[in-house]
């Protein structure tokens, strides 16, 4: 019996001292630009632990849009469902029009997470460039919290230092906490958990910086707690975390 228990808290231990895996609520296009030989591109929205292959259920989405010259038109009512990881997410087919920069998001119904004890509601979004166009690349959508990058998130290299700026209710975050990871579809291996999601701090600011080593989508999450409560499944007012996330893709040098 007392080796049992021992071997209980040990185990307890190990499992709350690991590095714990984040979460990322995912906007990944079938490419990452529109072109006159393919205006039709599918935005897949998902939520997942990108860089372990790790899916989640991700429920049919409070809203989903995309923002092109200012304006937003509601995607929500065209999704369909699909899968990623094997688990449920949510697909739209949207055809470009225009030259320019368009910015889709999706804001999930709140995701409770007992292994923290909170709330987990993460708006995402990704920039998509169409026929050459990249104004507006750079606009907010004004979304609750959200990442407006500096560096223009289309046409990089890996290896290039990404650029974002936190905002909540469109005011700079100072020293907000940023989590990074690779959306690993090429099989990469961890030389140890800690390696699975890198984290960051920005500025004053709100403004952080991160180099890509590698080729493929990537994910930032700038998380902050927000000003209200909301029940767990028993009924309990528990603490919710917001996610401020962007996707960016890098690509390799041919």
């Amino acid at each position: 019996m007392r080796t049992a228990t021992l071997l209980g808290t040990v185990l307890a231990i190990i499992l709350v001292s690991a590095p714990a895996w984040a979460h990322f609520g995912m906007a990944i296009p079938s490419s990452d630009e529109a072109t006159p030989q393919e205006k039709t591109l599918t935005v897949t929205f998902s939520f997942s632990h990108p860089m372990g292959g790790e899916g989640m259920e991700l429920v049919q989405p409070k809203q989903a849009g995309v923002m092109f010259e200012g304006e937003i038109t509601d995607l929500l009512g065209s999704l369909t469902q699909t899968q990623v990881m094997d688990f449920p997410a949510w697909a739209v087919d949207y055809t470009f029009a225009r030259p320019g920069a368009y910015s889709f998001f999706m804001e999930p119904q709140p995701y409770w997470e007992p292994a923290e004890d909170v709330s987990i509601i993460h708006y995402t979004k990704v920039i998509v460039p169409a026929f050459g166009g990249e104004e507006g690349w750079d606009e907010p959508v004004g979304l609750p919290t959200e990442i407006v990058p500096l560096l223009r998130p289309f046409g990089n290299y890996a290896g290039n230092v990404f650029v974002g700026q936190v905002l909540i209710d469109g005011a700079p975050a100072p020293n907000a906490e940023v989590e990074v990871e690779l959306y690993n579809q090429a099989g990469y291996t961890l030389p140890t958990a800690y390696h699975e999601t890198q984290v960051i701090f920005a500025d004053e600011n709100g403004v952080f910086v991160f180099a890509c080593p590698k080729a493929g989508w990537w994910g930032f999450a700038a998380l902050s707690e927000a000003p209200y409560t909301l029940t767990d499944p028993d009924g309990n007012e528990k603490g919710v975390e917001l996610g401020a996330v962007l996707w960016t893709y890098m690509h390799d040098y041919q």
